[in-house]
């Protein structure tokens, strides 16, 4: 685990040692660094080995039943070294914890303290009573903040050149599959100088990509102001020093308007490169999720981003096996695929939510149809991601180096302007006579391919 940007820590003995685990998306991630710092502040020592330890902290996610496995799992995990004495005690929190609250407790009475989405801040008070042998409160659950909880001193755990940004908290969103608004409440806007502030002090200790995230990116500012400021903002972070990359995630197809394009396009700093979750393609899917949006609207947004973003990059997301999804609606979609031409395409099977409104719709579909579906959407987006990496033999790119490839001297993984971290392409980069480093900027000559990732040489004295 890298740490980077801390707090300063006390210069008293460590009042306890712990253990961390942090699950779940960026957003997730940011909540971890948070609690990450707050911990530190206040003299707690973080360890990588679980064993001998005062407490884990366990930050869950649970939007779908795989991330709930996954956040199960991991609490397990801290509940056996907690049964065996190799810890004191365990604590969770995160969505999970504030999705289900009493069924978890009820199911794990083991864990001693679970604490909310909107009470990460209150994570070393809980770790003192932990510590403390206190266990008067074992549940700590806050409401939903009007305005996005400030990230400052955070932890962080991500590289040095690259860190993650949240401008809001929570959706206004109905899509019918969705439980992100019951666990982390309606749009909730980050005061834009706060965010400004935010930025600086992430360039300051040394990231070169900052990568712009939310539930809903595009909705920035309509809460608070009544009209949406991401143009506003995006302005902004355009003018901060020592940034070298900004990158864009999580667009909702609503409120992308020519003024943001063209922010983007005229921008220094911000990259050609959207994610834009579209979710499915056919009007019948499209309606029955309640996205608010049509194909024939999507495409005209999607060739105006094209149009008015010379060299745009575009990542989406697709369901597959949504409740009442027929033979013709999959046609539609792999139609789609093949004609968008996405740089980045992932795809998931709906995941049956109990406590959204698509569990009751009629026509759920099996499993394996669903996965089949998947499948046949991944192929068709792999023949389009293939054929665009080796159309890319004999480009010239650049690309920021992430780590170095323990297999050779001087060989490197990195990422174009094109790829996100952790869900697009690498790039493998031959050094050469080039020294390179993580966080280097360095332009790059594409040699060959390995199905979705490129390799490539080093053509030019690193930035």
């Amino acid at each position: 685990m890298e740490i980077r940007n801390a707090p300063p820590a006390s210069e008293s003995p460590p009042r306890g040692r712990y253990a961390f685990v942090s699950l779940g998306c960026p957003k997730n991630l940011i909540d971890s660094e948070r609690m990450l710092g707050m911990l530190q502040l206040e003299g707690y020592q973080l360890v990588d080995d679980p064993k001998e330890t005062d407490f884990v902290v366990v930050n869950t996610c649970g939007f779908i039943e795989e991330a709930r496995e996954e956040s199960f799992q991991a609490i397990d995990d801290a509940l056996k070294l907690k049964q065996s004495g190799q810890t004191r005690g365990v604590v969770v929190c995160g969505c999970l914890a504030e999705r289900q609250r009493e069924e978890l407790l009820e199911a794990r009475p083991e864990i001693d303290s679970l604490l909310g989405v909107f009470s990460r801040d209150e994570v070393a008070r809980v770790a003192d009573r932990l510590v403390g042998g206190l266990k008067e409160q074992q549940q700590l659950f806050s409401p939903a903040p009007i305005r996005a909880l400030a990230d400052t001193e955070r932890l962080r755990i991500t590289p040095r050149h690259f860190s993650y940004l949240k401008i809001s908290e929570g959706c206004d969103r109905l899509c019918t599959f969705c439980a992100i608004p019951q666990m982390r409440g309606k749009h909730a806007s980050k005061p834009l100088e706060l965010v400004l502030d935010e930025a600086r002090q992430l360039a300051g200790d040394g990231v070169r990509e900052l990568i712009v995230v939310a539930q809903d990116t595009t909705y920035y500012g309509i809460d608070s102001d009544g009209r949406p400021r991401l143009a506003e903002l995006l302005a902004e972070l355009d003018q901060v020093e020592g940034l070298d990359w900004i990158r864009l995630m999580y667009f909702y197809p609503m409120y992308i308007d020519d003024e943001l394009i063209q922010t983007i396009a005229g921008s220094d700093r911000i990259l050609p490169y959207i994610d834009i979750p579209l979710q499915h393609a056919s009007d019948n899917m499209l309606k029955r999720m309640s996205r608010r949006v049509t194909r024939s609207e999507t495409e005209d947004l999607l060739t105006r981003l094209r149009e008015g973003i010379p060299e745009l990059a575009l990542r989406t997301t697709m369901i597959t096996g949504f409740p009442g999804e027929t033979e013709a609606d999959v046609e539609e979609l792999l139609q789609f695929v093949h004609d968008q031409k996405f740089h980045h395409l992932g795809a998931f099977t709906y995941s049956y939510e109990a406590s959204t409104p698509s569990s009751q719709l009629p026509d759920h579909l099996p499993e394996e149809v669903k996965h089949a579906r998947r499948n046949a959407v991944m192929a068709a987006q792999q023949e389009v991601a293939f054929q665009r990496a080796r159309d890319r033999i004999g480009s010239q790119l650049d690309v920021i180096i992430d780590r170095s490839l323990d297999t050779d001297a001087n060989a490197w993984i990195g990422r174009s302007k094109a790829d996100a971290p952790d869900v697009d392409a690498a790039v493998f980069v031959s050094g050469g006579s080039y020294e390179l480093h993580s966080g280097a900027i360095i332009r790059c000559e594409v040699v060959d391919t390995s199905e979705y990732d490129l390799a490539a040489c080093a053509i030019d004295t690193p930035s």
